[in-house]
């Protein structure tokens, strides 16, 4: 097979002969293979084909066993090859990445059933390699020493060695260590705050490598919503400083579970700064020759720093179910934020003497400049009130000060959509009850391609919706009597989906004293590492799920799932991102709480019936549901075509034992 896998004319539009060559493959080579035709494929494909022949943006809707992801990677490297750059498929998380690429998986099913070559390679963020700085102190350390000490000794020969690199490979990936909790991993892994520029070990580190891996990829860059944002955060950034981009140039971005992508924007787009990396960082010229001026402003800078975060932390309110803190502004510490950028306006005004008479390492120098115009770019934030949303969060290294851009509408628009280039998000909820303004108006986008076709499963027959009704109002403890009844029902095989981790903590607390579900395996997110959890599941047939982020994405066909309990309705966090989108909302709970939940409800009814022969129950704790005849109906227009809301009385349930 050549460079395409059809005959390509060149008298004729190329993308119209991708279209029907992927028509072809679904009418004719994919049964041949045991495979159903779907005219939903077919209705995509189409609808693909003007998105990449105008190069446009899309919105692509396509419910469950559509098989909406081998229609966008048919067309994704297809395109990767006629326009000889790779195509980003970018997953909204590690776990996601994984389903793609496993073994069975949509890219395996094309290269098996295809007899094509795919060169799909993955760029995972840097919190999913071990970082070995902070190896190093893991193992020095107080906690699990003989942990992190064979985690050292099991690293290639060549990390090890001071001798000039003759052969390597990427390594460190936190999938090779499934045994470490998230706890245990946070201890090693990389985080925002580690200064990559200066490490002597960056050469050889497992994130470091693995970028020389996946740029050379011929077809496919696979990677999260996160790292494609953090690609376009610090783009401008990396050219400055004589580094390669993140990522390589490109052809076409397919946004998997798109409607996530405006909270991996902000996320990339959020500025941290902490007292203790900012002194690391500014005492280490101090090392050099200067001048007194730039050593007084030195020290005068450290104690403003110190001083601004105890007065920081004295604004700070602990938010329930988050480990976000509220900080509530005042003019004292408005007054300390602009006394501290005043202070590193004259460091840098310093800096550009001292730059001149070469008394300190050029390199330091740019790294210090660097971090320097990053603090007064979020601490000028402070100037306007109206353009960033703040918070804190605390850790055994002290406080962070966190600050982000209120909307990421401008920066996506600048360097997003304004690139010539086809962009696809694709998702079975992208719209909320029938309207896409809700995700589009989020992202800035007005002008945009966008279709939906339904999911071909037969809901009605395979699926049963509930919402127990309770004496006290939906208690922990009735929860926990009304999940252990469900539990038995179904003889484990559950997913039980949580708000947020602390009532996740509580539920394996407590379960644990449950005799009765003795003999069923529980697994919890957190505990092992994402995709070993989800194998893990997978193969144990009775066993339960519970997680707080696996509302999207999860795939487990068969009986393994044939129970999802929805804890609570997923409605968003009342943290300072949020609530920025309800001061700015003339209706905050029908224009921000409601499309966030309902998106989300949608997603996780969708883990249940992934193809024609799946069956099982949804259970929805949530109390209001039988008071509130509003929110009631706006849970039943979103559930599939044929399916009802059965209000059941706990009692009920009980019974049915």
């Amino acid at each position: 097979m050549g460079r395409y896998p059809f005959a390509y004319d060149h008298a004729q539009p190329f993308m119209q002969q991708v279209s029907d060559w992927i028509a072809d493959i679904f009418y004719e080579v994919l049964p041949e293979a045991g495979f159903e035709v779907r005219d939903e494929q077919i209705y995509m494909a189409f609808q693909l084909e003007r998105a990449f022949a105008e190069k446009s943006t899309i919105f692509a809707e396509a419910g469950v066993g559509t098989g909406k992801t081998l229609v966008y990677l048919l067309y994704a490297i297809c395109y990767s090859r006629f326009m000889k750059k790779p195509a980003i498929i970018a997953c909204a998380d590690e776990s996601l990445i994984e389903q793609l690429v496993k073994p069975g998986g949509d890219i395996d099913k094309i290269s098996r059933h295809l007899d094509l070559v795919i060169d799909a390679r993955l760029a995972k963020s840097p919190d999913q390699y071990v970082c070995l700085v902070k190896l190093d102190e893991a193992r020095f350390g107080h906690e699990d020493i003989g942990l992190y000490r064979e985690l050292h000794e099991g690293l290639p020969d060549f990390v090890h060695t001071r001798e000039a690199l003759q052969t390597f490979h990427a390594y460190g990936d936190r999938k090779n260590y499934p045994h470490l909790n998230d706890e245990q991993w946070s201890k090693v892994s990389w985080d925002a705050y580690q200064d990559c520029f200066v490490c002597d070990k960056r050469h050889r580190c497992g994130q470091t490598l693995s970028r020389e891996a996946y740029r050379r990829s011929a077809d496919l860059i696979i990677c999260s919503h996160d790292f494609y944002m953090e690609h376009v955060w610090t783009y401008d950034g990396r050219k400055r400083e004589g580094q390669l981009p993140l990522l390589p140039d490109h052809c076409t971005v397919v946004f998997d579970e798109g409607h996530l992508m405006e909270s991996a924007a902000q996320k990339a787009l959020t500025y941290k700064l902490k007292h203790i990396v900012f002194e690391e960082l500014v005492v280490r010229l101090l090392k050099g020759e200067v001048r007194e001026t730039l050593a007084v402003c030195i020290d005068q800078a450290i104690e403003q720093s110190e001083l601004m975060f105890e007065v920081l932390e004295s604004c700070c309110q602990p938010i329930v179910g988050s480990d976000r803190k509220q900080i509530v502004i005042n003019d004292r510490l408005l007054r300390e934020i602009h006394r501290l950028s005043d202070i590193l306006s004259e460091i840098e005004e310093e800096l550009v003497f001292e730059g001149e008479m070469f008394t300190l390492n050029d390199y330091q120098l740019k790294i210090v400049e660097e971090h320097l115009e990053m603090m007064q770019k979020a601490l000028a934030l402070f100037r306007n009130d109206q353009t960033f949303i703040c918070w804190a969060t605390e850790s055994i290294t002290g406080l962070s000060l966190v600050i982000m851009p209120r909307t990421v509408k401008e920066v996506l628009k600048e360097h997003v959509f304004s690139s010539k280039m086809p962009i696809v998000f694709s998702s079975a909820t992208l719209s909320v009850e029938g309207s896409f303004d809700y995700v589009a108006n989020s992202l800035g986008l007005d002008q945009y391609l966008s279709f939906s076709v339904n999911s071909p499963f037969d809901y009605a027959e395979r699926m049963e919706v509930i919402a127990p009704k309770w004496a006290s109002g939906g208690t922990f403890q009735e929860k926990m009597e009304t999940a252990v009844q469900l539990l038995k029902r179904t003889e484990g095989r559950a997913l039980i989906l949580f708000p947020t981790h602390e009532e996740l903590q509580r539920f394996k607390r407590e379960i644990k004293g449950r005799s009765d579900c003795s003999e069923l395996t529980f697994l919890f997110e957190g505990d092992q590492e994402i995709s070993h959890l989800i194998a893990s599941f997978q193969g144990d047939e009775h066993s339960v799920l519970s997680a707080v982020t696996l509302w999207e994405g999860l795939d487990i066909p068969g009986p393994s799932l044939s129970n999802v309990i929805v804890w609570s309705l997923p409605f968003p966090p009342q943290d300072p991102v949020f609530n920025a989108k309800r001061q700015a909302s003339n209706s905050p709970y029908e224009e921000v709480d409601i499309p966030y939940m309902l998106l989300r409800l949608r997603q996780g009814i969708g883990r249940l019936i992934r193809t024609r022969e799946d069956s099982g129950i949804i259970a929805i704790f949530h109390d209001e549901l039988h008071d509130n005849a509003v929110l009631r109906d706006h849970i039943v227009r979103i559930l599939p075509a044929g399916v009802t809301l059965k209000s059941e009385p706990f009692t009920s349930l009980s019974d049915t034992m």
